[in-house]
């Protein structure tokens, strides 16, 4: 049975992911990486942690935040050199796995994992992922589920949207924006229940993506997220770009899961309520 539950990365998602822990009655630990986010994440309930990790050594306050049930990785690619040094990141991390011998692992990766070669992309399709970010997500897959002794788990999570993250702000004023590529995305709330039914399900050892079901375009989605958010629309092009339609088949059935936003327009239509009423 799970008691404790410890997040690599209380960030956006992981401090949300914290708190729907705590409200099941789970002792739950959190780090971060600076002393402003440690403040922060103290106010909320979750046992809060300073853990910095560098491509070469690693910065912890308290090795106690590595006995726990379930490790949650939730750490964003954001260094340089990103293909050499996230993945040492992960390395560095795998010493304190053994040593307090957790046998339950869910990576949190993203769906910049799969190549975009215009279809549907599953899980065991990935190809060869353009970016740098996906290429080195891919690579740090591989290590965790190479461990002996440890089950991991690695969800895709296609591009996160709700509450304060207005999606209309990350193309807002661009140009030459392929009209017609489909996105895939998917909100916090529907993350985080299927992070949590994940474990307490108790699935391990398996890749899922994490996608709303249904893909608008990017006209229809951005178009209509700017206008919301009262900011400058992208300008559309009728080019074509290479994309991918990632499929969230495998998780559905696995989990019998419900998306609360089967398609991303539902978040805005929220969004356009709210800003109605006030």
């Amino acid at each position: 049975m799970v008691k404790t539950i410890s997040i690599l990365g209380c960030g956006w998602l992981g401090t949300a992911l914290g708190k729907r822990f705590l409200t099941k009655g789970l002792a739950v630990k959190g780090s971060v990486a600076t002393a402003n986010s440690y403040n922060l994440l103290e106010t909320t309930g979750i046992q809060s942690y300073h853990l910095k990790i560098d491509p070469d050594k690693m910065v912890i306050d308290y090795k106690n935040f590595f006995n726990t049930d379930v490790l949650i990785i939730s750490l964003p690619p954001r260094v340089e050199n990103v293909v050499e040094n996230f993945p040492k990141q992960i390395q560095q991390v795998i010493p304190f796995i053994r040593e307090t011998k957790i046998e339950k692992v869910l990576f949190i990766s993203s769906t910049s994992v799969y190549e975009s070669w215009n279809g549907f992309v599953r899980e065991g399709e990935e190809g060869t992922p353009q970016k740098p970010n996906g290429q080195a997500l891919l690579f740090a897959e591989k290590i965790l589920q190479a461990l002996p002794g440890m089950q991991t788990t690695v969800l895709r999570l296609g591009g996160l949207i709700g509450y304060d993250r207005n999606p209309g702000r990350f193309l807002s004023g661009k140009t030459n924006v392929a009209a017609d590529t489909p996105v895939n995305l998917v909100h916090r709330d529907d993350a985080v229940q299927i992070i949590s039914d994940l474990i307490e399900k108790n699935i391990w050892g398996e890749v899922f993506n994490a996608c709303s079901p249904q893909h608008p375009t990017k006209k229809e989605f951005y178009s209509k997220a700017a206008k919301i958010g009262g900011l400058p629309a992208p300008i559309f092009t009728n080019v074509q770009e290479n994309y991918k339609i990632v499929n969230s088949d495998k998780l559905i059935a696995r989990l019998a899961y419900n998306f609360k936003y089967s398609s991303p327009m539902d978040y805005l239509k929220e969004l356009e309520e709210w800003a109605y009423r006030i």
